[in-house]
Parts: structure tokens; sequence; C-alpha cells
């Protein structure tokens, strides 16, 4: 088994827990959380032992809060291509994902792309990028309007409002909700249920959704940037957004317009 800096793995019980383990940043994400996160999806598809993997965060206060700001306001993120959803939906096991507090920004859509989600009631999610000039685009954007609809998914993504659990449960996002400490007996209770499936019926399942957007999979952050802002990187418009999130004040975006 792997040994891992940003995450925990452990596979017990017919599960694998995959736990986002940067608490200190409410568990935003940098290249190399993403690249352990696949490496446990990858052990998790080959392992006999795993039926169901469970998505989480530590520390009780954040499933994750998206990318990590002190990395977004580098060079490297400007070159880095998120396809950490692609991964998700091409694992052929059912994922879980468990949210217990902030699912914000990439977190948020992490949600999404799981196959099912299951909150605490002192969740909270919502969309970020626009508000710190991070610009999300392609299949992470496209596929929250086949789960939301259109209008809602524009909401999320224009305002950035922050949402409870419950509304997410209203509007498709999540599955159930429920007090924080029935949280673990929720997924359970849920992850068993699948496990009595046959698990081929699983696999042929997951490809089938996952055909219903297999297009918009295809469409990347950088393809979008390309055709709607060529050059975005080089206006400063993403450095104001960065830099006025770290230094906790209002960006100035209007002369961006």
């Amino acid at each position: 088994m792997s040994n891992f800096k940003d995450i925990l793995y452990k596979v017990e019980n017919d599960y694998a827990h995959i736990v986002i383990n940067r608490p200190k940043v409410l568990n935003a994400f940098t290249p190399n959380t993403l690249q352990e996160l696949k490496r446990a999806l990858d052990e998790s598809e080959k392992n006999k032992e795993v039926g169901i993997i469970v998505l989480s965060g530590a520390g009780g206060k954040a499933f994750c809060s998206g990318g990590d700001m002190n990395w977004e306001s580098t060079k490297e993120f400007q070159d880095h291509e998120y396809e950490f959803h692609i991964h998700l939906t091409k694992c052929s096991k059912p994922i879980i994902a468990k949210v217990n507090g902030y699912a914000i920004g990439g977190g948020n859509h992490m949600a999404y792309f799981c196959d099912l989600t299951i909150a605490s009631e002192n969740s909270i999610f919502g969309q970020n990028g626009p508000r710190v000039g991070s610009p999300a685009g392609g299949a992470i954007v496209a596929h929250s309007a086949n789960i939301l609809g259109h209008k809602r998914a524009r909401e999320m993504w224009m305002t950035c409002k922050r949402y409870s659990a419950k509304e997410m449960m209203n509007w498709g996002l999540v599955n159930s909700v429920v007090k924080k400490e029935k949280l673990d007996e929720e997924v359970k209770k849920y992850g068993d249920e699948i496990l009595k499936a046959a698990p081929t019926c699983l696999k042929i399942l997951k490809a089938s959704f996952r055909k219903q957007f297999e297009e918009i999979l295809k469409i990347t952050q950088a393809d979008m940037v390309k055709e709607v802002a060529p050059g975005y990187f080089k206006t400063g418009e993403q450095a104001e957004g960065a830099k006025a999130f770290l230094e906790k004040r209002k960006p100035n975006f209007k002369k961006f317009r």
C-alpha cells in the first residue's frame, strides 16, 4: 500500500476510506493532494477487498474547501489541468462523498461527481472560483447543470452563494442529510445496501451513467479559457482575485470588464 502525505487511506470490511488530511487549510488541495487521491482510487479499483469507496475530509470542519489559494496564486496553478472529476467518474466502484462541514469550490464539485453524497446537517456547499478569479470551466461547470438543472447551476456558479445541506438535498446534489453524530451510520447504511448488488452490474451502471455526459467530460478548463479569454492569466485578473483572498479584502474586478 502506498505511503501518502496529504491523505489517509484505509481498507476495512469491504470499504476503502479515502480522507483528505489537510485540516489546517480546511482540506484544500494541491497538485500533490490530487495525485494522491488518484492513486488511492486506483488502489481501491484493483483491490478485490474493496466494494465501496468513501471520500471524506479530516478534522470535522470541512470535506474540502477547494484549491489551496497559496498554490492558486502561483504560476504552477496556471499550468495545471484539474482532472480529478474524470477519475471519480471512470472509477468502476461506487463512491460515496461523506460531507461533514464545508464543501466549497473544488470540494463542492468533488461531491457532485461522486455517485452519492451523504452530508451532516452542519455542512455548507457552494462554489468560489469566480470570486477569486479562478477560471473554472469545462466539465466541472457543465455537469453541475445535469445535477441541479441549468437555472440552479448558474445561480450556484455565478453568485457563489453558500447553501445548507438540506437546501442541496432539495436541489438534488445530496442524497441524505443527518445529524453529525449519525453521519458514519448513514454512510454505512447506504453502502451496505449497495454491497448487496452484483459488482459487475454496478460497473455497468456506472459506465452507463457516464455515457450520458461523456462528451461533457472531454471539455477542459484550458479549452474554455482558450476559447473565451486567451491570455487570461496575463491580464492580472486572476492574480488580483488570489491576492485579494490572501489579503482578506474584496478584489477589484471592475477594471477587467
